[in-house]
């Protein structure tokens, strides 16, 4: 790494030059704030050790100056030298955004050890910085892909929603449309981005697990509570949540969320301590929300919380100009994932996507487009690579055929269940989201499955 050690005096100079050196850095010296600055131009530093009192300045006036050029840029941290007289204005400085201080005169091993910890801290956020980067680059809201009225709405309403300070967004729209690439783009466009996004889906589990993956739970609560658990609203503090599905949350269950967001706290299971949180909770739902309200089946007063920002999401035979510029996109997606060379659809091909209704919405489309680019054999998509509307098994001689033929003697639906999951997972390479989209379910729930069969890793069974 390299570092830049400004210092006026000469001695401790050459003594962190040595001592760094050996350590595998690269130093290189200033004795004033002009020189360090220009230093800092010609060769931008991994970690910056700066006495506070120099010649012609004193440390803080650097630390201002360093933090203006790297705004928005490399997190470069600083180590303040000082004198026992000025360890307060040291203590400041951290306030200002310091990483660390250390007192002359110094021992040079505590030093080694605060520039490790100062150049690891470094190097883990700009992990996290990369991989919110990658996140957005994959989930932003250039993601959303349409140029209709409807659709154009839906995205400025995003763009709006991510950058504002609302703590609840409802989602609706049919299933298959998208609910959960919007719930992502808010998070990825939004301040919130470099924290968690933690989602499940509310019909994947059965009530008291629901409640302990929302909310976790303290050891020995219940029969099987082995450890103290942390739940997702825990997990997720300074970050978002998004509760799919939840039209299907138990109305006792739907009371703890409520509560959860009006006092923005919660306890555990078994718990008694309040824990304070700060998190964005995005509900989606297919669900008729004011029938499920007249019939009991949902809390008015949660879906009033919710309800400040609604998102509704159109279906995809309502937006039917958006068709062609979403295929365009899946296939570009799936022949870069596939390594085909495949960039045209015919027209014949594209009149057949654009004219059918698309009942599975944006989710039908992609699989269906996916199975094309990974069946087809030429580099163009054309009409008879397109199948639509519920497949038989593939090769299946009788496309109008029953799925599944009963055997006469009966058979076990939950071996058949499980046969169904091992094959898209196989025939996913184990992309446990992937296989979800073939057989039309979450990731959640395929996981769920998973867990169910003893297909996790290391994981048995659980009948």
């Amino acid at each position: 790494m390299n570092i830049l050690v400004v210092d006026d005096e000469k001695l401790i100079r050459w003594s962190l030059r040595e001592r760094l050196t050996r350590e595998g850095h690269t130093v290189v010296e200033a004795e004033d704030g002009k020189s360090a600055i220009e230093a800092f131009h010609r060769d931008t530093p991994d970690l910056v050790l700066l006495d506070m009192k120099l010649p012609d300045t004193d440390g803080l006036t650097i630390f201002r100056a360093i933090q203006r050029e790297t705004q928005g840029g490399p997190d470069i941290p600083v180590i303040i030298i000082t004198a026992y007289s000025t360890v307060d204005t040291a203590v400041e400085a951290m306030k200002l955004g310091v990483f660390d201080y250390v007192a002359k005169p110094f021992n040079m091993d505590e030093l080694s050890l605060t520039v490790r910890r100062a150049l690891e801290t470094s190097s883990l956020k700009r992990e996290v910085r990369a991989h919110v980067s990658e996140r957005r680059s994959a989930c932003g809201v250039h993601n959303l892909v349409g140029t209709s009225k409807s659709m154009r709405d839906v995205i400025e309403l995003v763009r709006r929603v991510s950058q504002s300070g609302a703590s609840t967004v409802l989602v609706r729209g049919e299933s298959g449309t998208g609910k959960d690439v919007i719930a992502k783009s808010i998070h990825y466009e939004s301040a919130r981005s470099e924290k968690p996004f933690m989602n499940i889906t509310c019909t994947a589990l059965q009530d008291t697990l629901l409640e302990s993956e929302l909310f976790g739970h303290e050891k020995g609560s219940f029969t099987d509570a082995k450890m103290q658990k942390k739940g997702l609203f825990e997990l997720a503090n300074g970050g978002t949540i998004f509760l799919d599905e939840i039209g299907d949350m138990s109305p006792s269950l739907q009371s703890k969320v409520l509560r959860s967001l009006e006092e923005k706290s919660f306890r555990r299971i078994g718990g008694i301590q309040d824990i304070k949180v700060d998190v964005r909770v995005i509900a989606a739902t297919n669900k008729d929300l004011e029938k499920a309200i007249a019939e009991g089946r949902f809390r008015e007063d949660l879906y009033y919380r919710l309800n400040i920002i609604t998102i509704n999401v159109p279906p995809l035979r309502a937006r039917k100009e958006d068709v062609p510029l979403l295929v365009q996109h899946f296939v570009t997606r799936f022949a870069e994932e596939f390594r085909k060379d495949i960039k045209e659809v015919t027209k014949e091909a594209m009149d057949k996507l654009t004219s059918y209704d698309w009942p599975g919405n944006v989710r039908e489309l992609k699989n269906s487009i996916e199975r094309a680019v990974l069946l087809g054999s030429g580099n163009v998509i054309g009409v008879d690579d397109i199948a639509l509307g519920r497949q038989g098994p593939i090769g299946s001689a009788d496309e109008g055929a029953r799925l599944l033929k009963l055997p006469s003697k009966g058979l076990v639906l939950e071996d058949v269940e499980k046969d169904l999951v091992v094959q898209a997972l196989e025939r996913t390479a184990g992309n446990q989201t992937r296989a979800a989209d073939l057989l039309g379910i979450t990731r959640d729930q395929i996981r769920y499955r998973m867990e169910k069969f003893g297909l996790m890793k290391n994981e048995p069974a659980s009948h």
